[in-house]
């Protein structure tokens, strides 16, 4: 099936791609405006993205809102991830605002909602995905992205140790909340 990916993030896009084969991940048309995300929860953001995507395209589309919530800031940074030190922010002003606030061994989750949107017949799908895991040390590894060098997977632990960002991109995607996800929406377009 041809699925419209309702995202302007080049991570997420070679993500999904793999994680959702053999079915094909087509990028958003670049003239395309995605609406803010305003919604409260990660649900609510993919729900609004992807829903414009396939009302813009007419074609099947899905789009993801995801982040980390830290239980030492009650669940926060949530679906403001992206913007945590601003809404102009980098992946490295947000991991640093995150180091400089949470401190090592508290427990972290990642969070991924997708969501699936058929033009045609308007059905409407949400999956969800976690992985659970505790914030290291320090930032390790250059693999991945945004929160990756500071969590350390709990859910299975790694036996080395290594956070996410110095995972293989096969064993990442094996653990991790977006994954999980995709796992999830892959069993339902099977039906």
């Amino acid at each position: 099936m041809r699925l419209v990916l309702a995202t302007r993030n080049d991570h997420k896009a070679r993500e999904f791609a793999a994680l959702l084969a053999p079915h094909e991940v087509v990028a958003l048309p670049d003239h395309l405006e995605l609406p803010p995300e305003t919604g409260t929860t990660f649900a609510e953001n993919a729900l609004g993205k992807a829903r414009a995507a396939a009302a813009a395209t007419g074609a099947v589309s899905f789009a993801d809102d995801s982040g980390i919530a830290a239980d030492a800031l009650g669940g926060a940074p949530g679906v403001r991830s992206a913007r945590y030190a601003g809404e102009d922010a980098t992946d490295a002003d947000n991991l640093a605002k995150l180091v400089a606030e949470v401190p090592p061994g508290t427990g972290l989750a990642y969070v991924c909602a997708i969501a699936l949107v058929d033009p045609a017949t308007g059905a409407e799908t949400v999956v969800e995905g976690r992985c659970r895991g505790r914030m290291a040390e320090a930032p390790r590894g250059d693999g991945g992205f945004g929160y990756d060098p500071v969590f350390l997977p709990d859910d299975p632990p790694d036996p080395a140790g290594r956070t996410m960002a110095q995972l293989a991109p096969e064993e990442k995607a094996a653990i991790s909340h977006r994954g999980r996800a995709a796992r999830a929406l892959l069993a339902h377009l099977a039906g």
